[in-house]
């Protein structure tokens, strides 16, 4: 597990950079205004299918079967493959022709705005992109079982190198201080989504024929092993994205209930109603959700990922499947919990050093910190949920997180929706996304240590260790603390972006130095996660 989780980490860790290059390439090129708003909203659908068919529902179904087809080596597993990627094709090309039918209906009867109307025809230019990345998401799941993952994390590397490629060209060909050039670069970004999708499924190939398989039409796909598959898929298409679900959700509504140039009201049962958030919320939103997603991409989805496998081969040896959970919670959360605090005390100047310039704003740095804040207080939480979500699935207990899923969506709705009517605007999305998670995280590990029986998940083994780590992410933030109060701090007057990358290397540096000397003077063993089949001192 430690091995393909520093595979996975190490791809992710390039891939991450080249998605911060894109995000501040688009910052300062496009701006937060309607048109990048439109873009943002138009390329989270088919994302959306990636994480609730590719990456959530199907393929986390499909790994437990298809672990136990290949262990009891009796020759179906291929075929069972086969017939997956099958069905699973012509799903999404179902799903692709009903919602480019939907998207028409908006466009032509429905939608009046312009940005609206941008955002539809956007969406309609890269719905077949959820195809091809669904599409790559379930074959890299074959690979997952047969320990390949390498591959699959390249193909965001290849997402990001095209979309920045494009960018480039927009930047060096048209004129993106006007409304027109940024209209006709969104444009060409959606061209390259779809581009950028068919070579990561090509990037699959080699792999998955060295692994035994090769792809070919199959008319009868619903094989018996593929009907269980989409018993259990059904429930988990909301519980395996819930996280992509929240984000989601924050999107659409940022998109849809904030003002756009010439349109500061709406109507709502006859009374004339301000817009709650100002033009430009939702790529905001979006810059402060990667931010807080950044390590969570490389640390705890990447352990996630490696040890999904090793939990569906260990289902029935109670002793190891409860360790690696153990193992799993306890590698996520030694960078979750430095990383919640770091983030939160340096989102100022990194978000100013990263984003502002350009078409980027003096106030669209000050929202999008503040709701980096916001985010960042959970990512501890989140980074919890890819073990414990994990859990449930290796056990087949689909019912708990679709459940959860549901009550997670609520708690959201009923948090953020009167937030952002207030002062707070667009930052009421985001508490209303970390206190639903912060709740769910907490409370569905404690459903699943009752759901193993007898002792549980034994979690008081790795409590003292998770105390020190509690103990030195206090003792780093202190000395942040300290060091922004100090003189060695520098002044924002005449600031920029030598200033705000002084202050953010000063907070990484002492936030880095003093969290892993307290760790190791404490005796917990900083390296050991690191190397393999070595465990972890307490």
């Amino acid at each position: 597990m430690r091995r393909n989780a520093r595979t996975m980490g190490a791809v992710t860790i390039i891939s991450r950079i080249l998605g911060l290059a894109r995000e501040m390439i688009a910052a300062r090129a496009f701006g937060s205004g309607s048109v990048l708003a439109a873009f943002t909203f138009a390329f989270m659908v088919p994302n959306l299918f990636r994480k609730l068919l590719g990456e959530g529902a199907i393929s986390s179904a499909f790994i437990p079967l298809y672990a136990k087809a290949v262990a009891r080596d009796d020759g179906k597993a291929s075929e069972f493959a086969l017939a997956s990627v099958n069905m699973l094709c012509g799903l999404l090309l179902a799903l692709t022709v009903v919602g480019e039918i939907v998207l028409a209906g908006f466009y032509f009867f429905f939608f009046e705005n312009p940005t609206y109307r941008l955002g539809a025809l956007l969406s309609m230019v890269m719905l077949p992109y959820a195809l091809l990345v669904c599409g790559t998401a379930f074959l890299a799941a074959i690979l997952q079982v047969h320990r390949r993952f390498a591959a699959f994390a390249f193909t965001s590397v290849v997402l990001n190198l095209v979309l920045i490629i494009a960018m480039v060209w927009a930047t060096w060909r048209l004129d993106l201080h006007t409304e027109a050039g940024r209209r006709t670069g969104v444009w060409w970004q959606s061209i390259a989504v779809l581009i950028a999708g068919i070579l990561q499924i090509a990037i699959l190939v080699p792999s998955l024929r060295a692994v035994g398989f090769r792809f070919r039409l199959v008319w009868h796909a619903l094989t018996p092993e593929v009907k269980q598959l989409l018993v259990v898929t059904g429930p988990v298409a909301l519980s395996a994205g819930v996280l992509q679900l929240g984000t989601a959700l924050d999107k659409g509504l940022a998109f849809f209930l904030a003002s756009t140039p010439g349109h500061e009201t709406f109507l709502f049962f006859g009374n004339v109603i301000r817009y709650p958030m100002t033009d430009g919320a939702a790529p905001r939103l979006n810059w402060a959700q990667y931010l807080y997603q950044l390590p969570l991409g490389i640390f705890a989805i990447s352990v996630a990922t490696a040890l999904f496998p090793r939990l569906s081969g260990g289902l029935f040896e109670r002793r190891t499947f409860t360790q690696t959970l153990r193992d799993g919670i306890d590698a996520s959360l030694f960078t979750a919990l430095p990383a919640t605090a770091g983030l939160m005390i340096a989102a100022g100047p990194i978000v100013r050093l990263l984003f502002q310039g350009g078409n980027f704003h003096d106030i669209d740095g000050i929202l999008t910190a503040r709701s980096t804040i916001v985010y960042a207080s959970a990512i501890w939480a989140f980074a919890l949920l890819q073990i414990v979500n994990r859990g449930f699935y290796a056990l087949h207990d689909t019912v708990t997180p679709f459940r959860w899923s549901l009550y997670n969506l609520v708690i959201n709705l009923a948090v953020e929706l009167p937030l952002i009517f207030t002062k707070l605007g667009e930052t009421g999305m985001a508490v209303g996304t970390t206190v639903s998670f912060m709740i769910q995280a907490v409370w569905m590990t404690h459903l699943l240590s009752k759901r193993m029986g007898g002792a549980g998940l034994e979690l008081q083994l790795i409590w003292p260790r998770l105390m020190k780590m509690v103990l030195a992410t206090l003792v780093m933030s202190v000395a942040c603390l300290a060091v922004m109060w100090s003189p060695i701090y520098p002044a924002e007057t005449g600031g920029g972006k030598r200033i705000w990358a002084i202050q953010t290397f000063e907070l990484m540096g002492v936030g880095a130095m003093v969290y892993f000397g307290v760790c190791h003077l404490l005796g917990i063993r900083v390296t050991a996660p690191l190397r393999r089949g070595k465990k972890a001192n307490v």
